[in-house]
């Protein structure tokens, strides 16, 4: 097992949570919290959270203690070490046991892409829309257009089916849609969302 710097830190109200769950296990004492990224969507991780037994524990994780007399081992496999760095483990607001991790890092939206960008700015932006974004909007039931470029090279895009008038929509475009268009392509300058979204019928979330 690796000593490996701490990648992620946990609030004492979670570490109460933790070791409650732990003290379910047969032997308790020789359980670990394993935190690992297991995916990612647009603009966060996905995690997984589980109790394993330390001799189970793969040999290039990183295991550490936490708690203020080291009450929990700790086990993030090395493969995300790196992504978890920073982040906290936390009580969810408004909930007594819910956990949350609240990281500062985000997935690159375009890892794993090919795009052979060709064409005018707008047919570029048109091709990211298509090939790399609509398929993650469309597990919402969500599309998103582009209505065209500016001479300034502003994309201006509109969204619709479920993001149309979808309360999450402004974070969807901020970090998810503005973000992989201006970094699949350096010459756009800003993104801006043309929606109607007071038109929207049947977000996915309201």
């Amino acid at each position: 097992m690796a000593d490996n710097p701490t990648p992620l830190t946990i609030s004492d109200a979670a570490l109460d949570v933790v070791l409650e769950t732990r003290s379910l296990e047969d032997d308790p004492e020789k359980a670990a919290l394993q935190v690992s990224v297991s995916g990612a969507t647009m603009t966060e991780f996905i995690y997984e959270l589980e109790i394993i037994q330390l001799d189970a524990v793969a040999s290039d994780s990183a295991v550490y203690k936490q708690g203020e007399h080291g009450e929990l081992s700790v086990v993030v496999p090395s493969d995300s070490t790196e992504v978890l760095s920073g982040a906290e483990l936390d009580v969810a607001q408004g909930t007594t046991n819910g956990l949350v991790i609240r990281n500062p890092n985000k997935p690159d939206p375009l890892f794993g892409k090919e795009l052979n960008l060709e064409g005018s700015l707008a047919e570029q932006a048109t091709q990211v829309l298509n090939e790399a974004i609509n398929p993650a909007l469309a597990s919402h039931g969500g599309f998103a257009e582009l209505v065209g470029v500016s001479d300034e090279n502003v994309a201006y895009v509109t969204m619709g089916g479920g993001c149309q008038g979808c309360a999450a929509s402004a974070m969807t475009l901020q970090d998810g849609i503005k973000t992989m268009l201006l970094d699949a392509l350096p010459d756009l300058t800003d993104v801006i969302d043309s929606t109607d979204h007071s038109a929207g019928e049947n977000p996915f979330y309201t």
